[in-house]
């Protein structure tokens, strides 16, 4: 068996220490400039979605209530067997989704009430049916 000579190993020890040299001499910073400039979304942008979200969650969740807690709707939730204050407290557990549908749908009877275009006992039944949609997307 042949010996390797030392002579051979002497480039490659020098070639990997210029490159460590220079790999430690390089800025550190530099890889993390480039990647916060490739973000699509700044940090800024992020935080308004997140408060815009909130605030839209805030108002779906205070339709719904205000919907829900008129002397009516609680007559008619009561008429049900349904306990109005179960369905209050439930209401911010919904999801977001089911939160706008919701709200949205609150909304749009109250309107139809007010214009006429829907009667007493209507209402009352859709109060029902949101109540129970409530209660179940709560228990689940």
């Amino acid at each position: 068996m042949k010996k390797l000579s030392v002579s051979f190993l002497l480039p490659i020890r020098g070639v990997l220490f210029g490159t460590l040299i220079l790999v430690l001499a390089w800025p550190c910073d530099i890889f993390s400039q480039a990647l916060a400039e490739d973000h699509l979304v700044s940090p800024e942008a992020l935080q308004q979605q997140i408060v815009n979200s909130s605030a839209t969650r805030q108002q779906n969740i205070s339709a719904v209530k205000g919907f829900l807690s008129s002397p009516t709707a609680e007559r008619a939730m009561r008429d049900a067997k349904i306990d109005p204050v179960q369905v209050r407290t439930a209401i911010p557990t919904l999801s977001d989704e089911e939160l706008a549908n919701l709200a949205a749908r609150s909304t749009d009877a109250q309107q139809r009430f007010s214009a006429g275009l829907i009667s007493t006992t209507m209402l009352l039944l859709i109060i029902v049916i949101v109540a129970v949609i409530i209660i179940v997307a709560a228990v689940r």
